[in-house]
């Protein structure tokens, strides 16, 4: 599949140009930054001292309270922190680039650093790097140590090969908080590692820098180079107890990058830092290989699997019935809005759609929660709706009746497995197996007659084989019946549209490791999908429901 990129510039005036991160407190209770577009939009609320953002407008269903500095989630009422920190100023680019050049720079021209682009630390740490290896000369442009001449006697002591050896090779350093370091890596590194000069070295007295074999210059290592580089540097910093920085596999065959190591290693040694590569912690998404003897069926639940098939029958009855079961009708409401059409509830609806055949000036209490709207406007909302023969309040979402979904037809097995989930080693792992094959879209999706992609399935889910993780098994089997667990959208992964996604109720789909946020150990998971189902309607009533 290819996929259009872009790159994008932001205005010194926003969020990321003034180094301003939204974060939301994740299910671990480590922190997750918003999306760019998204931080924006609140930091921009934030500067105009709005008390709260609805970020609908932009596709989400939160509303960001500053008060509480809480982030609710529209459909469940879930609640759950959010901070703002300064960070690094987003790199910017003002003005014309500046035209490509040779670095570092050919032996007829004169070295001189090249203008960064923009004064972030970024482009200066860069440059600085550049501007260094560049004020080495013309004469570091070889890997190959030459033989040193002999040192005049008034030169200060300085060691010397003798004639006709190489140099000794020690590890690079570009700034001085880093020589100690390098001196010691020196004494234990193969005398082929290669380094890079400094610029002191350029401005050693005459007749000590003379002495010195000539030294490579960045721009003339090549791969296996930058790798023994890297090896090198690793090797020192860990002894000396330099805490490690993982970096992400980006080649597939070896744990970091040689190129990538290198020049990070080179980079963050020139800000003065010390640095040492070390491969990120491993992604474990499915166990360990289980044999079908070895598969359990789960206590307390018949059967192995469920299907669903196409849409459940309609309830034979008119929107205006429906919306009687629950409601009251107000003869003199109050004056204020009605939150669906946002006229005054003594006006007549604004709502412009078809015309239900009912009259627009009627007003309504729903009887469970008593918010208030005008009939006029619930019917378009039910006709807009699922037409399941239930209704959900749309201030509070109450759900009157048995509220179903548009899940499409597909097969869920569910079993235990001999395998304990990080943070549950004391029962056994319940895996959901859920598989939906692509399809044309029916009547109740968004675009009927058009086709639907199922991308990832089948998609694997772990629950812990415990009385709780049971209960939350049967309540998602009631969810699956109903349809609600699936729904055909957009991805807010990959932007794609017509899809089969993920609809309100969370899944843990890694099992041996938490690096997605969907996996273990998560000690408020269980409780937290409790409270998601019975948002959807799905309590312990509904399974004595089901059962009748």
């Amino acid at each position: 599949t290819i996929r259009p990129v872009r790159r994008s510039y932001y205005d010194p005036s926003s969020a990321p140009g003034k180094g301003v991160v939204w974060e939301w407190e994740n299910d671990s209770g480590s922190w997750t930054p918003y999306d760019m577009d998204v931080g924006i939009t609140i930091q921009r609320a934030y500067e105009k001292q709005h008390p709260w953002v609805d970020l609908s407008a932009i596709g989400f269903c939160y509303v960001i309270d500053f008060a509480t500095m809480g982030q609710i989630n529209r459909q469940t009422q879930r609640k759950r922190r959010v901070r703002r920190r300064l960070d690094m100023v987003y790199p910017l680019v003002s003005g014309t680039l500046p035209k490509s050049q040779s670095w570092p720079a050919s032996p007829g021209g004169v070295a001189a650093p090249p203008v960064p682009a923009c004064a972030c630390p970024q482009c200066l740490l860069v440059m600085s790097v550049k501007a260094t290896v560049s004020a080495a000369g013309p004469g570091t442009a070889t890997l190959q140590p030459r033989k040193a001449p002999p040192v005049p006697p008034a030169a200060p002591k300085v060691p010397v090969p003798a004639p006709g050896a190489k140099a000794p090779d020690g590890m690079a350093t570009v700034r001085g908080s880093l020589k100690p370091l390098a001196t010691q890596g020196g004494q234990r590194q193969a005398a082929s590692t290669p380094t890079l000069s400094s610029a002191s070295s350029t401005a050693s007295p005459p007749g000590v820098g003379s002495g010195k074999a000539s030294r490579p210059s960045l721009g003339t290592l090549n791969r296996n180079h930058l790798q023994r580089l890297a090896i090198a540097q690793s090797r020192v910093l860990i002894a000396s107890g330099v805490p490690t920085v993982p970096v992400k596999n980006l080649t597939g065959s070896s744990p970091v990058n040689p190129a990538l190591a290198g020049i990070t290693g080179i980079l963050m040694s020139a800000a003065g830092l010390p640095v040492c590569l070390t491969r990120p912690p491993k992604l474990v998404l499915h166990p360990p290989p289980v044999s079908k003897s070895e598969i359990q069926s789960i206590p307390g639940i018949s059967h192995t699997c469920r299907k669903t098939t196409k849409k459940q029958a309609k309830k034979g009855k008119t929107p205006e019935e429906v919306l009687k079961k629950y409601l009251q009708k107000v003869r003199h409401p109050l004056d204020e809005d009605c939150t669906i059409c946002m006229e005054r509830l003594s006006a007549p609806s604004g709502y412009k759609g078809p015309q239900p055949a009912i009259k627009p000036d009627l007003v309504g209490k729903l009887v469970k929660c008593g918010h208030v709207f005008h009939l006029y406007c619930l019917v378009a909302m039910y006709n807009n709706g699922n037409k399941d023969g239930s209704l959900q309040c749309p201030t509070c979402k109450t759900i009157y009746g048995v509220k179903t979904g548009t899940q499409p037809p597909g097969k869920m097995e569910y079993h235990v497995i001999p395998h304990a989930l990080p943070g549950h080693s004391d029962c056994k792992t319940i895996r959901i197996i859920y598989n939906i094959p692509p399809g044309v879209q029916g009547p109740e999706h968004p675009n009927p007659g058009k086709s639907f992609t199922a991308r990832g399935f089948p998609r694997h889910c772990y629950l812990p084989d415990s009385e709780k993780g049971r209960k939350v098994l049967k309540l998602l089997l009631v969810a699956w019946d109903r349809r609600l667990i699936f729904a055909i959208g957009t991805s807010s992964t990959t932007g794609e549209s017509d899809t089969v996604i993920w609809n309100e109720i969370h899944h843990k789909t890694e099992f041996g490791s938490n690096l997605t946020g969907h996996g273990y150990p998560d000690i408020n998971y269980l409780d937290n999908v409790l409270a998601e189902l019975a948002a959807q309607g799905i309590t312990e009533e509904s399974l004595a429901q089901e059962k009748d």
